[in-house]
């Protein structure tokens, strides 16, 4: 078990329960149900699987080239939370799938998440990251601004890709001036 916090039932110095771990392939069904769950009941996305099957296959689309996903698990062993780091090229990823279930949020689950992500990415050499998320996803803009992303416009991609665009917000985070790991 790849473990990245503190184990299950257990408080950290900064406050977090629950446990970041790297994905595995027995929590794929309750990944699925909570990406879809999040996009489509909580911000009404109407994001289908066709449009986003890189979660039916997690290990070809994000670990196998290089990327991570990790998972947010309650005191329950319950995943509450995902991220995905998908390489685009040798130094550019995408921040991916970054979902919290809404009674988790401002918990210390996000924060877990994403400081997972960026030990990871600083680690591997990564000197940027970019993403994408849904202009109603207001708490999420304040997040990625606070932890060092600035909003792009799309002509500013440094590559093209795909994504679901619901009057997407674009973001961009170089890792060679920030942030740091909380």
């Amino acid at each position: 078990m790849n473990v990245q916090k503190n184990a299950p039932n257990r408080r950290d110095d900064n406050g977090e329960t629950g446990m970041f771990k790297s994905y595995e392939e027995q929590y794929k069904h309750e990944i699925v149900d909570l990406i879809l769950y999040v996009q489509n009941t909580e911000f009404q996305l109407h994001i289908n699987l066709d449009e986003q099957s890189d979660i039916l296959d997690i290990p070809t689309h994000y670990i196998a080239n290089g990327g991570n996903f990790w998972i947010a698990l309650n005191e329950d062993g319950q995943v509450v939370g995902t991220i995905g780091l998908q390489r685009l090229s040798k130094d550019l990823y995408i921040l991916k799938k970054f979902f919290i279930y809404e009674a988790y949020r401002g918990k210390g689950y996000s924060i877990g998440l994403f400081n997972s992500l960026v030990h990871y990415a600083k680690s591997h050499g990564v000197k940027t990251i970019i993403l994408d998320t849904p202009s109603i996803a207001a708490r999420s803009h304040r997040f990625y601004e606070k932890n060092g992303f600035e909003k792009i416009a799309k002509h500013d991609l440094p590559i093209s890709y795909e994504y679901p665009d619901r009057n997407s917000v674009l973001y961009r985070l170089n890792l060679c001036r920030g942030p740091s790991v909380m």
